[in-house]
């Protein structure tokens, strides 16, 4: 019984994904593929504006990130960083209130 404990390690070193420089690939695409960096140079200026979907689309466009998350009034996130994620805070009255890489 002690054979298939040992052998379990292997088997599950198989379903890792890495880089070609043997890293996390940092959530999801090709093995190799590097994620697009998130750019907050200019995105204060979505900060007190209304939220809607082409709000989001254009501040997403804007920073060159890959994914776009929105935090919602009293909503726990993940701290996790992403390079590659926009993250778009807003109040109850749909107001941006805080926009960044990560």
């Amino acid at each position: 019984m002690r054979l298939p404990l040992m052998i379990l390690p292997a088997l599950l070193a198989g379903c890792a994904t890495t880089t070609a420089s043997g890293g996390d690939n940092g959530g999801g695409g090709e093995v190799g593929e590097v994620p697009a960096a998130c750019k907050g140079d200019a995105l204060q200026q979505f900060v007190g504006q209304t939220v809607s979907a082409e709000l989001g689309a254009t501040a997403l466009k804007a920073s060159g990130a890959r994914t776009l998350r929105w935090g919602p009034p009293r909503s726990a996130m993940t701290m996790d960083y992403r390079t590659d994620r926009l993250t778009i805070v807003y109040d109850d009255d749909q107001k941006v209130t805080q926009i960044s890489c990560g």
